[in-house]
């Protein structure tokens, strides 16, 4: 269980309108960009600014700057310098970005049976609906490893203190 420290408790006491775990979730990523920003890091390859402001939605550079800072405070993402260019930054899934896979799984799955997408646009949702619970862990240990296996990455972690109980 995720705890954060007692300042922090007083802190979120007085900012959330409730603490509904839905209300609570929606507070993070409940914004019409998050969502696609974990997209593009579980399913494109993108882990620098440049890469995530070419999504096909069309995210503006202040939007995108806006939402990374968020879900890195937030400890969805991290971010950490870029070694080979100094003024780059590699934004990259923690464990709680990891563990939004079903949620991304499932927004797929409901938008290809009731939406308007393309075949093309629902590949990913229907190779994701056709692996269920076992091809997720698979996913999900494969994003794990990818997104945390660089210790040579010095990662820039959010001001927030965390413990686990």
């Amino acid at each position: 269980m995720q705890t954060v420290s007692n300042d922090r408790q007083i802190a979120l006491a007085t900012t959330h309108r409730s603490h509904c775990p839905i209300n609570l979730a929606l507070e993070v990523l409940g914004d019409r960009w998050s969502l696609l920003i974990v997209r593009d890091l579980m399913f494109s390859d993108r882990h620098h600014y440049r890469e995530l402001l070419q999504s096909e939605e069309g995210i503006s550079s202040n939007i995108l700057a806006e939402r990374l800072g968020r879900l890195v405070d937030a400890g969805v993402l991290s971010r950490a310098d870029d070694p080979t260019h100094k003024q780059k930054a590699i934004y990259k899934l923690t464990p709680m970005g990891s563990d939004l896979l079903s949620v991304i799984a499932a927004l797929g799955r409901w938008g290809r049976k009731y939406l308007p997408v393309t075949k093309r646009s629902a590949a990913v949702a229907l190779s994701l609906e056709k692996g269920e619970m076992s091809g997720l862990k698979r996913l999900r240990a494969s994003l794990i490893e990818a997104h945390l296996a660089s210790p040579s990455l010095p990662t820039i972690r959010s001001k927030k203190t965390r413990t686990r109980d």
